[in-house]
């Protein structure tokens, strides 16, 4: 009689893809792309687990549904190298990171990983400023060593071949184009004191310095002040501020404080995900904008807009959707801004047709990232082969003529 040999059969070991940002509440923004970018990389790669390092492994274990969060801030090199070594990827981004003075900090985990020998790959990332010499050269050093780079605009590729970094580049799209909103009902309006049933107004306001290095941050309380006051009386409108991050709270006060109708004017309080953010761009009439993803959660939902360049980040958004860069806020130019609003209020409609068309086409090219992760990871083709399968999608956004 034959005897029955029993074979073992292992499970297969779970691809583990690791994504590093600027992660952990401290922007609505970084959060909006994270939830995003988690959600399209687990449609692409059904099964994978995804890992994120944080710089506040609490909040994102608590906001996010990642497989894994790892504190990367204040982790030291013998904690943090052993879950990097563990990953299939590496993805640094999306968002803007890569700046003087943080690009630095951001590119941490992925020297880890490239000492690691993991592979590593950049997710839409945004670029600049980026003036400092040392800088300019960590990025062009870490970024060489990737497998291939893609970023959410035109102008940070051409930053980066100027800097020197020679991998294949793709421009796809700001991953947070792929968000989902969530309810924000008129009860959550009406507890933050913002009377329903009129006419509303958003706006967003920053603060000067860092990826905001050509804002004149002394003057432009005053010109937000102004355009506060004639939207208030050209539409009747309340004026709510929406803060993208904490310290947006005391800008919006500083313009409150100069504004004549201070009075219609509500600072948003609660603690809100950017999906609810999202959510609330539907009880809006207008928005009024510095952050860019306030922009973008305005785009999303056909939310006419005026948005006020401080970085080449907006402007470079605002050329994608074929809107009218407006003058940014500099103390001494109100006039053209309150004709830029006076106009969109008279073609809002015409506005809203535009966004219909254009955002689709965006939120394709932010969708191709996660389709790019996925051949990288599951083919042996080469970079420039993955991206030439992916030519028609990833040709370049001309800017649309504004009309």
């Amino acid at each position: 009689m034959g005897t029955w040999r029993v074979m073992a059969v292992l499970p297969q070991r779970r691809r583990a893809i690791g994504l590093a940002g600027s992660y952990g509440g401290l922007n609505a923004g970084d959060e909006a792309i994270l939830t995003a970018a988690n959600t399209a990389l687990r449609a692409a790669l059904p099964g994978s687990e995804i890992v994120v390092f944080s710089r506040d492994a609490e909040h994102t274990r608590a906001r996010q549904a990642a497989d894994r969060v790892v504190a990367s801030r204040d982790a030291m090199l013998e904690e943090i190298t052993p879950e990097i070594a563990r990953l299939d990827l590496l993805l640094l981004g999306g968002g803007g990171i890569l700046y003087d003075r943080e690009a630095e900090r951001h590119l941490h985990v992925a020297r880890v990983a490239q000492r690691a020998g993991v592979p590593t790959a950049t997710y839409a990332i945004g670029v600049g400023p980026l003036e400092r010499p040392t800088e300019r050269q960590a990025v062009a050093e870490v970024l060489n060593g990737m497998r291939f780079i893609t970023v959410r605009d035109a102008r940070a590729k051409r930053l980066l071949q100027q800097i020197g970094v020679e991998r294949p580049i793709a421009v796809t799209a700001d991953p947070a184009l792929g968000l989902a909103a969530q309810p924000f009902t008129d009860a959550m309006l009406r507890a933050e004191g913002v009377p329903t049933g009129r006419r509303i107004v958003g706006m967003s306001v920053r603060e000067p310095g860092g990826a905001a290095a050509e804002l004149d941050g002394s003057a432009y309380h005053g010109v937000l002040a102004d355009a506060a006051d004639f939207i208030a009386a050209r539409i009747d409108a309340e004026i709510l501020f929406v803060p993208m991050e904490q310290q947006d709270v005391s800008e919006a006060h500083r313009v409150i404080a100069e504004m004549a109708f201070s009075d219609r004017a509500t600072v948003l309080r609660g603690d809100y995900g950017p999906a609810q953010l999202l959510g609330l761009m539907d009880h809006l009439d207008l928005a009024v904008g510095m952050r860019l993803h306030f922009l973008l959660f305005a785009a999303l939902a056909g939310l006419p807009l005026v948005a006020l360049p401080y970085a080449s980040k907006v402007t470079a958004f605002l050329e994608a959707l074929g809107v009218p860069k407006s003058r940014a806020p500099d103390g001494r130019h109100v006039g053209p801004m309150l004709a830029e609003l006076d106009r969109l209020w008279d073609t809002r409609a015409q506005e809203r047709q535009r966004l219909r068309e254009r955002v689709p086409i965006l939120q394709r090219h932010a969708a191709c990232t996660a389709q790019i992760v996925r051949e990288m990871l599951e083919t042996d083709h080469d970079a420039e082969t993955i991206l030439r399968r992916h030519a028609p999608e990833l040709t370049d956004l001309a800017p649309a003529h504004a009309a």
